[in-house]
């Protein structure tokens, strides 16, 4: 059974995640698991300081939380918050509320574009078993707002059990290995309609 989603609603925990950095080490943390500042700064590219002022502010707002100590416990260790996250906007939200929403999809948006345009650059180093796996597809559907909502927890439901966060290493089949689904159902907006060119367009 697909497990309850934290819905966001709070415009200031919205506006603490929607930042690079911060994306970057709650996926690291959901992805791989406990770590510290330091280990979570590599991947992010910032100081192992501001790492750990990122960290506090994810832990301010309910992202991430305490993880076991290590060894003789010198350095904290964080791990993602086990309930999984939703952002959407809904009809009677407040304009505060629905502006942060916004932000934070965008971001969102931004991120998943980038990380898929790295796999495109790097596809030509994976093995041909990886090539022929993945899939960049997109399809126009016509559905009601109902059906939408309806596909959307669907695949949902189809993809949980891989979740990185819930499926460790030693659960997965061997070679397993961290790759990312990105989905996104929305109902298309109009284009805008530029019009023919005239017929001396390319004279000069």
């Amino acid at each position: 059974m697909t497990r309850d989603r934290q819905a966001l609603s709070d415009p200031k925990a919205m506006r603490a995640l929607a930042h690079p950095a911060r994306l970057m080490i709650l996926n690291r943390l959901g992805a791989e698991g406990a770590a510290t500042a330091t280990e979570v700064a590599e991947i992010a590219g910032i100081t192992p300081s501001a790492a750990s002022y990122h960290l506090r502010m994810l832990a301010k707002y309910g992202f991430v939380e305490d993880a076991p100590p290590r060894g003789d416990g010198r350095e904290r260790v964080w791990k993602a918050v086990d309930a999984p996250l939703s952002v959407g906007v809904l009809p009677d939200d407040q304009p505060e509320v629905r502006d942060a929403k916004v932000l934070l999809m965008d971001v969102l948006a931004r991120e998943a574009d980038e990380e898929a345009r790295r796999a495109l650059s790097n596809v030509g180093q994976e093995p041909e078993e990886w090539r022929d796996a993945a899939r960049f597809s997109r399809y126009r559907i016509r559905v009601d707002a109902q059906e939408l909502a309806r596909l959307n927890a669907e695949i949902e439901k189809l993809i949980e059990p891989y979740f990185a966060r819930d499926r460790s290493q030693e659960v997965a089949p061997e070679g397993a290995r961290v790759a990312e689904a990105q989905i996104k159902l929305f109902p298309v907006a109009k284009r805008v309609v530029p019009g023919l060119p005239t017929e001396d367009h390319d004279a000069g």
